[in-house]
């Protein structure tokens, strides 16, 4: 297993993120002038070669940030590894929005729709991100959708389950874990709570479940929480977990 920082909640760096763990390596370049998606597409450009050559080397890479957009870059470095991968995505949200259905404008509400062909392109085209099929995506939880969200998912190829729910998807798989699919009774200090949602006991399990499939060939974790609030030092028994996936 090797952890990746990427500092960044999206194209702003986060030079004092607190992470539930040491990094092995930290990415954090100086971006270039250019609109977000295009400056996290430079950054997501250095995630990808970092991911590809783990996966080459046989190594679960492990990438921690501020957000979910991340992801992009690493389904991209797997792909250039030769490892297509399913996608099991714990979240509160959905994360299908598209520029259009997206009442915000938050671009960390795109990288799911992003990941399985739709909403902004900037970034997977540049990174060369091919589409993951929708039937290769299983949604955990996502209990906070606005209506478009709920339509979209309705009518797609994407599996939403609950947390206890998660069934075996083959391999190889990216797991990503925005850490608001907690509870924010368990975890505080979440930058975008959900009501309600499972414990994190709960989703500790669902995690372990996965892990214990030894198909991952990728962690994400999204670290969605405010500076100072104790969640990083609460998430110690989830990201133990992770460390049977290599």
């Amino acid at each position: 297993m090797t952890v990746i920082a990427v500092p960044f909640h999206l194209d702003d760096h986060l030079p004092d993120l607190e992470l539930p763990l040491a990094a092995d390596r930290t990415i954090a370049p100086d971006l270039p002038p250019g609109t977000p998606w295009e400056r996290m597409a430079v950054l997501y450009e250095e995630v990808a070669e970092a991911v590809a050559d783990d996966a080459r080397a046989g190594r679960v890479p492990v990438v921690l940030s501020g957000d979910c957009t991340t992801s992009l870059g690493v389904v991209a470095g797997l792909q250039r590894a030769g490892r297509d991968p399913r996608v099991v995505w714990f979240d509160g949200h959905g994360d299908v929005q598209t520029p259009q259905t997206s009442t915000s404008g938050y671009l960390g509400g795109f990288p799911v729709r992003q990941l399985v062909g739709g909403s902004d392109r900037t970034a997977p085209e540049r990174l060369g991100l091919r589409p993951v099929p929708e039937r290769d995506v299983v949604l955990v939880d996502a209990r906070d959708l606005d209506p478009p969200e709920a339509e979209y998912l309705a009518r797609s190829g994407i599996r939403r389950v609950p947390v206890d729910r998660v069934a075996d998807v083959g391999e190889p798989v990216y797991l990503h874990v925005d850490v608001d699919v907690t509870s924010p009774d368990d975890l505080p200090g979440l930058l975008f709570p959900a009501t309600g949602g499972p414990s994190l006991t709960a989703v500790t399990d669902a995690v372990r479940g996965v892990v214990a499939r030894r198909g991952v060939a990728a962690v994400g974790i999204a670290c969605t929480y405010r500076q100072g609030s104790g969640a990083a030092r609460l998430l110690a028994g989830l990201v133990e977990e992770l460390s049977a996936a290599q």
